[in-house]
């Protein structure tokens, strides 16, 4: 049997208010030659479906006319929920979808056997899928209860590992003599991330020892780190990675997709997506910026988008002047800029400390603003915790979605 592994496709994604729609239909368009090309059975898409919890319905239209496509190939769909999707909208329509061949878990069920999706070829069970999406707190009931910041992470770490364990016993069961394959979106110890990930479980604090996956499940298709890689754990686990780019942080990453032969082993091939859109970010003065800038080919199929740092000796406000007039009347075909910023080196006394290190509020994650307004403040290191602890659990509530 041949399963293909995905994850974090974000529908509905904007790269600094540019929409990448164009982006997603094409490898949509790609995947679904794929498919009958490599005879593929069963495709995974491991978490983080829609870029937001309550998506336009432009990506709800996308969404749905890449399920349709998919599913006129006889390949069964299995999607989990992640931590930017909205479970009720994910849950929504999946009685019509089962009718598909394509099962949707949003959250995580009750009942095991509601996500143990067994997987049968030529009417023989070839094997069964614990299609588990991102596990929120009430799925962790444990991590609720513990009131110090250290006793919360690892109760997260301990329920995760608990939920892993009770359905590797339920699919023991349920499933005896059979195959299981794990699908799971979290943040494992040591993955390398990307700037476009929003940060889970306690700020990604409570980063889950892949070694607890235990060794019954004969692979692990994770989802929420971009970046394509190996974990390294007791059975093959591995990040998919986004199919698309979505910050200019992942601009050199190869995208891919996974594809396993259940009948060779359990190491996948690595499939590249190809680029549909290059990210290009240039830095110098302002003259080598409008040279390179100029020089820049068109992007094909789709336009090349730019990011721009102007590096200067001295602060000089005419030169933000000319910046954002040359950005502005910037018109070359194949090619737009998405984002400019500006450095000096020399900038005068009294300037920010963001500025001097060229960096703006927009491109720092929550936790870091809270960290450089609290080195301001005079407080005991009891206080500081105690502070981190009430910001932690406030930016989880505020980034869980219902």
């Amino acid at each position: 049997m041949k399963i293909l592994h995905t994850a974090d496709w974000h529908i509905g994604k904007k790269l600094h208010k540019h929409e990448l729609s164009q982006d997603f239909s094409l490898f949509i368009d790609w995947l679904c030659k794929l498919v009958p090309e490599r005879r593929i059975d069963c495709l995974l898409v491991s978490g983080d479906i829609f870029d937001l919890a309550n998506p336009s319905s432009e990506a709800r239209s996308a969404y749905y006319q890449a399920l349709v496509r998919l599913s006129r190939l006889h390949c069964k769909i299995i999607l989990t929920g992640g931590n930017h999707d909205s479970p009720a909208v994910l849950n929504a329509p999946k009685e019509l979808l089962r009718n598909l061949d394509i099962h949707v878990v949003g959250n995580l069920p009750e009942k095991a056997d509601d996500y143990l999706i067994p997987l049968e070829k030529d009417g023989q069970l070839e094997a069964v899928i614990a299609a588990l999406p991102y596990l929120r707190n009430p799925d962790l009931r444990q991590a609720d209860e513990q009131v110090d910041y250290a006793s919360r992470i690892e109760a997260v770490r301990a329920g995760i590992a608990r939920i892993f364990e009770d359905t590797a016993t339920a699919s023991k069961r349920l499933y005896p003599d059979v195959t299981a394959i794990a699908m799971g979106h979290l943040y494992a110890a040591g993955a390398s991330t990307s700037e476009s990930e929003r940060d889970i479980q306690i700020g990604n604090e409570a980063s889950f020892e892949a070694q607890q996956f235990g060794d019954y499940f004969s692979y692990i298709a994770l989802g929420h780190i971009h970046k394509p890689q190996k974990v390294n754990a007791l059975v093959p686990t591995f990040y998919s990675g986004s199919p698309l780019p979505l910050s200019f942080s992942e601009r050199s990453d190869q995208k891919r997709v996974l594809l396993l032969d259940t009948s060779s082993g359990f190491k996948p091939e690595s499939i590249a997506v190809p680029e549909f859109r290059k990210l290009k970010k240039l830095k110098g003065n302002l003259s080598h910026l409008k040279k390179d800038l100029q020089h820049l080919p068109a992007g094909e199929p789709l336009e090349t988008l730019v990011e721009l740092e102007l590096e200067e000796e001295n602060y000089d406000p005419a030169l933000l002047t000319e910046l954002d007039r040359f950005v502005n009347d910037f018109d070359k075909e194949g090619v737009r800029v998405v984002k400019h910023r500006a450095t000096f080196k020399n900038r005068t006394e009294g300037a920010s400390e963001l500025f001097k290190k060229g960096q703006q509020l927009e491109d720092l994650k929550p936790l870091e603003v809270f960290e450089k307004r609290l080195e301001k403040e005079n407080y005991d290191s009891e206080t500081q915790q105690l502070l981190r602890d009430a910001f932690h659990q406030i930016l989880e509530e505020s980034q869980t979605t219902t």
